[in-house]
Parts: C-alpha cells; sequence; structure tokens
C-alpha cells in the first residue's frame, strides 16, 4: 500500500469511536502505509488527539455548527421532510416494525402546521415501500443538498476513499453527499445491530457498505436496494476486546468497586428502550425479586442507567432520580452509571467498556429490554433475559411517545433474539421470579442456542473482525 494513500473516517458518536479506535481497525490501516483523517465532534477533537496518538492519524472537526445552521437555513423544511421518508422509506420485503413505530412516533409529535404534510408523507411512504425506482430518486433528491463544508479538507488531504458510522442519518451526510460532489469512493460501515432494519434508506448513492453479517447484507439489499457485490461482511470490530478479554476487571476487583457481596449471585439490568418507554418498573420488579426471598438463592441486583439517563429531560432525569433513591433505600441494590467523554455525545462515550464487559462477565444473570446488549452477553455466555413489562400510559406525558414493552417483540432485532431461544422473555413479576431462579440453578439453560444466536449475528467468533474490516477498506483503496 503506498503512502499517499488516504482515507476520510467519520467517527461521530461514542460506538463508532470503539468501532474503529478501541478495536484494531485504525491500527491495520495505519500498518499499511494509509494516512488516516478521522472526523469527529469538534468538543473531542483534543481529547481523542491526545488519546489515541500514532503516526499517520490526524483527527479534525466535523464543523457541527455549520452543519446545523445549512440544516436550519436552508430549505430545512424540505429537507427535514426528505431525511423522514428516507429514515422510513425502505421496501417492505424485510421487516419494517421499527421504522413504523418512527412513523407513529412522527405523527404524535408533530405540532403546527408540519401535521398538514403529515397525511401526503404517509402517502409517499406507502409508495416507496412497493417501488424500487422511487426509492432510488428519493436518494438522488437529498443530493440537491451538499453544503461545501468540507471542500478544504478534501482539497488539503485528496482522500481516495471515504467511510462513515452510518449511511447518512446523521451530520455525516453532508460529508457523504460531498465526497460524491468531488467523485470520492464513499460508504458505510455498520456500527449498530439494527442500523440495517431502522435507519432507512441512505442519504446519497454510496459506493459500498460494510456490515456484521449475513442477516444484516440481505436487509440492505431486500430494504434498501444495496447492490449485493457492494456489500462486505466484515463482523463487528467493537466486539474484538470481548474475545481478547482485554477489558476485563478481575471479579474480586469489580466487586469491591461496586460494594457487591461476593457470597450473593450478581443479577444485572442494562437499562433500554429509554426513549420510548420507562424502565423504572422493570428495575422495582427485580429490586423486589431480590429482596422478596423467593429466590432460591441470595442475590443482588447491579443496574446500569441508560446515556438518555443523563439528557436534559426531566422525564428521563426523574426516573434517574428514583432509581438512585430506590438504590438508596432497598438492600442489595446498586447503581453504575456510564461514562461521560464530552462534546454532544453525553454518556453514550464508549469510555466504560472496561465497566460494561466485566458487567456482563460477572453476572449470573443478564436482564435488560432486547438491548443490543443481548448479543453482547451471549458472547459471555452468561443467561439472558428481557424484561418487558409495560407502565400503563408509559411516560404520561402529551407530545410525548410511548411504546409498551409487551408490543415490541416483533422489531425485526427483537423478534430474531426471540427465535433464536438464546434468552427468555417476562412480562409480569410472577414469571420474572421462576425465570431468575430457572437460570440461578441452571446457568448453561440456553447455552447451545446462544452459541448460534452468536454466530448468526456477527459472524466472525475469533476476535479478529477487526482485520476482516480492515482487509475490507484495503481492498477499496487497490
Amino acid at each position: 500500500m503506498q503512502n499517499e494513500k488516504c482515507v476520510f473516517i467519520c467517527a461521530d458518536h461514542g460506538l463508532a469511536i470503539i468501532y474503529f479506535l478501541k478495536s484494531q481497525v485504525v491500527n491495520c490501516l495505519l500498518a499499511q502505509g494509509v494516512k488516516v483523517v478521522l472526523l469527529t465532534q469538534d468538543e473531542l477533537v483534543e481529547g481523542i488527539t491526545e488519546n489515541y496518538q500514532q503516526s499517520g492519524l490526524t483527527v479534525v472537526g466535523l464543523r457541527y455548527d455549520e452543519c446545523e445552521n445549512y440544516a436550519r437555513s436552508y430549505h430545512a423544511s424540505v429537507q427535514w421532510w426528505l431525511n423522514f421518508l428516507r429514515r422510513v422509506g425502505t421496501s417492505d420485503r424485510i421487516n419494517t416494525e421499527a421504522m413504523d413505530s418512527h412513523v407513529r412516533q412522527v405523527e404524535a409529535e408533530l405540532q403546527g402546521k408540519q401535521r398538514l404534510v403529515l397525511p401526503f408523507a404517509k402517502s409517499c411512504i406507502r409508495i416507496l415501500r412497493k417501488s424500487k425506482a422511487v426509492r432510488k430518486k428519493l436518494i438522488e433528491m437529498q443530493m440537491k443538498f451538499v453544503p461545501s463544508i468540507y471542500s478544504d479538507l478534501f482539497a488539503k488531504y485528496h482522500p481516495d476513499l471515504v467511510v462513515s458510522s452510518t449511511y447518512g442519518w446523521r451530520n455525516d451526510k453532508y460529508l457523504l453527499r460531498e465526497a460524491k460532489k468531488h467523485h470520492v469512493k464513499a460508504g458505510t460501515v455498520i456500527v449498530g445491530w439494527d442500523n440495517p432494519s431502522s435507519y432507512g434508506l441512505p442519504s446519497a448513492p454510496l459506493d459500498f457498505a460494510i456490515c456484521w453479517s449475513e442477516i444484516q447484507k440481505r436487509e440492505l439489499v431486500e430494504g434498501s436496494d444495496w447492490e449485493p457485490e457492494k456489500i462486505k461482511i466484515g463482523g463487528i470490530p467493537s466486539y474484538d476486546g470481548y474475545y481478547s478479554r482485554e477489558w476485563l476487571i478481575p471479579q474480586e476487583a469489580y466487586y469491591k468497586l461496586h460494594g457487591l457481596d461476593p457470597k450473593r449471585k450478581l443479577i444485572a439490568y442494562a437499562c433500554s428502550f429509554v426513549t420510548f418507554s420507562p424502565n423504572l418498573q422493570n428495575v422495582v420488579a427485580l429490586a423486589n425479586a431480590v429482596n422478596s426471598g423467593k429466590l432460591k438463592t441470595p442475590a443482588q441486583l447491579l443496574v446500569r442507567l441508560h446515556p438518555n439517563h443523563f439528557l436534559a429531560d426531566p422525564l428521563y432525569t426523574r426516573e434517574r432520580e428514583e432509581i438512585l433513591d430506590l438504590a438508596s433505600k432497598m438492600p442489595f441494590i446498586h447503581v453504575v452509571e456510564p461514562v461521560a467523554l464530552g462534546g454532544n455525545l453525553g454518556n453514550y462515550s464508549g469510555e466504560d467498556m472496561e465497566e460494561k464487559t466485566s458487567m456482563m462477565a460477572h453476572a449470573d444473570v443478564f436482564t435488560t429490554v432486547y438491548s443490543t446488549m443481548c448479543v453482547e452477553c451471549a458472547i459471555h455466555d452468561k443467561p439472558i433475559l428481557s424484561v418487558c413489562m409495560d407502565t400503563p400510559g408509559g411516560w404520561n406525558k402529551a407530545h410525548k411517545f410511548s411504546l409498551a414493552l409487551s408490543e415490541i417483540g416483533k422489531w425485526p432485532t427483537h423478534s430474531r433474539f426471540i427465535n433464536s431461544k438464546a434468552g427468555r422473555v417476562v412480562f409480569d413479576g410472577e414469571k420474572l421470579i421462576d425465570t431468575l431462579n430457572l437460570y440461578l440453578s441452571d446457568p448453561s439453560l440456553d447455552c447451545a442456542e446462544r452459541e448460534k444466536f452468536v454466530q448468526n449475528e456477527i459472524t466472525f467468533i475469533d476476535g479478529n473482525a477487526s482485520k476482516h474490516t480492515a482487509s475490507h477498506i484495503l481492498d477499496l483503496l487497490k
């Protein structure tokens, strides 16, 4: 590989930073003499530069202020509606339940004159779901919105390839479109488990995608009309550290860190789906289970708050405080907070992989709400329980859309978890006690199913997804 080869990598959120920097993807590229220009949130440039000092790696800002100004000032309504149609406009040849819920959310939360446009938009969605030609036209229409925010960077670095951690549903859409304007090959890596089934069509006519599995490839081909030869399977580099155990805190040290009792079994709960539903009811049910005397063995509960619990939203803030208050008043209940890196990432920083890894590895039973951590915990071969208890009325606030947890099992990733039988799902306190006792008595239950689930979802279980992914990127540079 010649030294003049250059790749722009867009890593503007925590999961993307893990994918590229905490794995070996960037290191593999640098080792082959590729120059990497990492674009991230402007506030994070200094910190990432300091933490990941490597020859050949340059970190620059994504100029979010300019992106947001363009989105607000130049045909803002048209851009918003085009993005909405892109977000939910895939073919109905794939499971569209997650996107359908987003349509319902927009319908519930839209206010003012925008509501008048919604019936027309829903008609467009019905057409998009059936017509490949219309979907292609929608992608082409987005190329009318290409600000020259990064022209100086293209002129300075002359990239041979642009790789983004989404296919354009964040501000990376402007970078991807500008790459196409400059005739630079551009595409995406799939960072999130649900991305191909939940985030619609690309925001530009892209050249490649690197995904986790054959499942995701099928979703991209059948849902978003990707040409199969443009999709490569690289696994998920973010999980390589689970296999190498490089992030694992020894159990004695981890228990001491959180004041856990080594004589009690550990039930872990990772808050999830907070945007659509409270989690407090699940936490209370688990806390009661631990303290009820109905479990066959003494246990304790460790609750991982969701990053959204730290947003400036009174609903989320209040639930966070209620969970902390519960832990202060009830024995054997402990709380851990995800780490904040800074910028607009909030607590989605990805800076606490040691904490997250150790929580899963040392849990005797892992519980959540269909989180991506179901896949991650299956890698650790721990019993997985999705706790889906409903709160009547959800968040109970006007113009705040809620979903009942008992009704979300049809979402693509949720249904795959259920159908895999890699874990169990409970909807009430009695079933929760029974299933916890089942797993506490025999943690090997569903072991074979967990192994198959992981193989199907992430493909490479050798801890070398970084190398597989980097190899695809290097091939694209040839």
